[in-house]
């Protein structure tokens, strides 16, 4: 039996950040793959998810729910209802919070667990909130889709959940959206965030301190400081919570450049992404890393670190390091230093991102829907 499913993508923030491509990209696919799908969404959303998933039922919330509180609310009382009409067998919340009578199979998504390993890169009030849903989803889900073995296996080790109602689904790329980009990508956005040509390294990510942006900031002047004309740093990305990136830049020589554009729109990633000389990475704490998988896609020489499930994504196809800042240095020199490794880096990273696909993890997601539905 193929179960009727309601993905809640009420949830989606307006950044429309790594999560939300994974909504997005999993919305599509699902559809692609035949699912009997409904989608509940926010009403500034709903041409977007109709244009993404045409046979789908598209489900606007009240308009009240752009307020998180009230969002929240809604899901308990206000979801359930929506999916009862919709007729729908099994709700997929996407965002780690379920609704808790609903009457129906939920299936929920845990992302990562570092709010509970790794408690101080995190905000407190959002690190409260997220230990509390994913403990909620992993007493009350029916099953668990999580986006790597090491997610599953932390989820096993920290929280006692069971690994039999567990399924990992790896997250996909779009190679319409990100691909090695031609020379005119390149420029475009190398012009619109003022580079004009000047090489770059590049960081694609939330300014926050498990993403270590800190120690790359660090490590990149060091990595620099030598060279007669060196790259800039353009850190791309909505700022963090905390002073340390601030701090790490207050400490900088002059000649020393950093960039930073904000969020850049999705058009522009292959030309900033396949356009950077290397894309840096070098995370504490992932529960898949779609940044990295998203450079390899567009060619682009890949350094992140040897944590968490990034080596489950990058494999042999992108250069590692530990995430202190002389490391950082070290390993970001030594690719500048050479071409050559960072050419076998970019075709390796494009063969490896194309094991990666979205219609791959909607076939796994509604293997987990079935179980669900069979639990």
């Amino acid at each position: 039996m193929t179960p009727r499913v309601l993905v809640d993508a009420a949830a989606v923030p307006a950044d429309r950040g790594a999560l939300i491509r994974y909504v997005d990209g999993l919305v599509a696919a699902l559809h692609e793959v035949g699912a009997d799908l409904a989608v509940v969404c926010q009403r500034a959303d709903a041409e977007r998810y109709g244009k993404l998933a045409p046979t789908a039922r598209i489900l606007a919330g009240p308009v009240a729910i752009t307020n998180r509180g009230k969002r929240l609310a809604w899901e308990q009382f206000g979801l359930p209802v929506l999916a009862q009409r919709a007729g729908a067998d099994v709700i997929h919340a996407p965002y780690y919070s379920i609704p808790l009578r609903s009457g129906l199979r939920v299936v929920a998504t845990i992302h990562d667990v570092a709010c509970f390993t790794e408690p101080e890169q995190h905000d407190t009030a959002r690190a409260s909130f997220f230990r509390s849903a994913t403990r909620t989803a992993v007493r009350r889900a029916d099953r668990l889709i999580v986006p790597s073995k090491a997610t599953r296996d932390e989820l096993v080790r920290v929280l006692g959940a069971d690994p039999a109602r567990i399924d990992v689904a790896y997250h996909g790329v779009d190679p319409t959206l990100f691909h090695p980009p031609g020379e005119r990508e390149i420029r475009q956005v190398a012009d619109r965030i003022g580079l004009h040509g000047h090489p770059y390294v590049a960081y694609l990510g939330a300014l926050e301190p498990r993403k270590n942006v800190p120690n790359l900031i660090r490590g990149f002047a060091e990595a620099v400081e030598h060279l007669p004309a060196p790259p800039a740093l353009v850190l791309a990305g909505g700022p963090g919570w905390d002073g340390e990136v601030e701090a790490a830049l207050a400490g900088l020589p002059s000649r020393i450049r950093i960039v930073r554009p904000g969020y850049l729109p999705f058009a522009d990633l292959p030309g900033f992404l396949g356009g950077a000389l290397v894309v840096a990475f070098p995370s504490r704490s992932e529960g898949f890393g779609l940044p990295v998988l998203e450079a390899m896609a567009c060619g682009a020489p890949v350094l992140t670190t040897h944590r968490g499930s990034l080596p489950e994504v990058g494999g042999d196809a992108v250069a590692y390091t530990e995430p202190d800042a002389e490391s950082v240095a070290a390993a970001l020199r030594a690719l500048l230093e050479s071409p050559k490794r960072r050419a076998a880096l970019s075709a390796a990273g494009v063969g490896r991102a194309r094991e990666f696909t979205w219609r791959l993890s909607a076939e796994a997601h509604l293997a987990s829907y079935r179980h669900a539905m069979n639990s």
